[in-house]
Parts: structure tokens; sequence; C-alpha cells
């Protein structure tokens, strides 16, 4: 109940009803899939989505918190540290397009269609998330740092779902396998240019979050045009 209340505040309420129709008819299509072709290759998109909205969970916990301390508690930044962490969850469902190249694919454009819904509401979600952390770290240190702060992320996401997609690595890894995470992320310093992928998908993925982000920012900002005003007999100017 807590969470919903924080969910429907009016600030939230329309972007966060729209992700919960997008993410039940994602499932449904999943479902629907699944009976459909009798196969559950697909399911695991059900669970990245779920992923995907962990962020979003944290991000109202973590502005809840700062409403009620102004910041100054561990718990605002225990929430906020979970948040960082779990982000990368959201745009990561945009790699799952690697399991339509692998083989043929009789229900191709299915597939492709499905794996797009879902990724895309998880980049929503993610995006929301995102931009309420943006308006905390505004009130915080200002609007220019706050930006430097979307780049920061976005940077630190890239690098976080090529952990995820290239050495499979979890976020509850961090808790539970940091030997493995500790290696993972000292071998890439190591040699960032270990193979072709190593640093251009972090790069050329933090850059696309970062594009992306501005511009549904941007959309957000949208000012509605301006009726031109009509003038009335009276006020026509007169003739020279």
């Amino acid at each position: 109940m807590r969470l919903l209340r924080l969910a429907f505040k009016r600030e939230t309420a329309i972007p966060v009803l729209a992700l919960l129709i997008a993410s039940g008819t994602s499932v449904a299509l999943v479902m629907a899939r699944i009976i459909w072709t009798g196969r559950i290759s697909y399911s695991f998109l059900v669970w990245n989505l779920f992923l995907a909205w962990l962020p979003m969970v944290f991000a109202l916990l973590a502005c809840e918190s700062y409403q009620n301390n102004s910041g100054r508690d561990w718990r605002f930044l225990g929430l906020a540290g979970a948040w960082l962490l779990f982000f990368p969850n959201s745009p990561y469902i945009f790699t799952d397009l690697i399991h339509l190249t692998r083989g043929f694919y009789p229900y191709f454009w299915v597939d492709l269609s499905l794996i797009l819904l879902c990724a895309l509401t998880g980049l929503v979600l993610g995006f929301v998330s995102l931009y309420l952390m943006q308006s905390v770290v505004e009130r915080m240190v200002g609007r220019v740092v706050s930006w430097l702060f979307i780049a920061a992320v976005a940077a630190l996401s890239g690098f976080g779902i090529y952990l995820g997609r290239f050495l499979r690595l979890n976020s509850w890894d961090v808790l539970f396998k940091p030997r493995q995470v500790y290696h993972g992320i000292g071998n890439w310093v190591a040699d960032p240019f270990a193979n072709s992928t190593s640093l251009a998908f972090p790069l050329l993925f933090g850059t696309f979050l970062f594009i992306t982000y501005l511009m549904l920012y941007a959309l957000t900002h949208l000012q509605p045009a301006r009726p031109m005003a009509v003038l009335r007999p009276e006020q026509e100017p007169a003739a020279a």
C-alpha cells in the first residue's frame, strides 16, 4: 500500500499507470507466445521486466526519504545506492535482441515486436526513476551538477550492462559473489581493449542512454503552441 501511495501521487500517477498497462500487455503477450508455441523460451522477459521495475521502487522510496529527512540519513543513501545498482536492469532488455540472431526463427517478427515492447517499457521505467533521482540531485546541488549526474549514471549503466551481458554478472552479485565482480571489473580495468566489445559496448550503450534520455526529457518539456491572436475590427491598424 505504501508503494502504491507513492507511485500514484499526482506527479507520477499518469506515467506509472501507463507503465503498468505496458507491463501487463507485455506479460500477456509473453504468455500468449508460450501457449501458442508450446515453448517457454521467452519467459525470461517476464523476469527481466520485473527487474526493470526495481529501480522505480527504489527511486520512489529514496525520494520519500529525501523529502522527509532532507537526504541527511543513511536510509536515503542506501536506497539511492540500491537504485544505482539495479538501474542497468531497466535498459538491459534491449540486449535480449541477441536471441534473434541465433539460428532460424519462424516467429522472428513476433519475437522482435515482443522484445522491443518489453525493452521500451523497461527503458521508460528506468528513465522515470532517473528523472526522479535527477530532481533530488538538482534540489541538493543544482541543475548543472544534475546533468553531470545523468552523464555519470549513463556511463556506469553502459558498463553495468556490459558486465551483465558479456560476463553474466547480476546486480545482486555485488553482495553474493563479490569476488567474481571484483575480478570481472579488475580484468576490464587491466585491459579494456581485450576485445572489440569490451570498450566499445559500454561507451556506445552509455551514449545511447544519455542521448535517449535527453530527447525524452526535451519531449516532456515541450511547450504547447500558442494560438495566434485575432485582431478585432476596432483593433486593426489604421491605413497610412
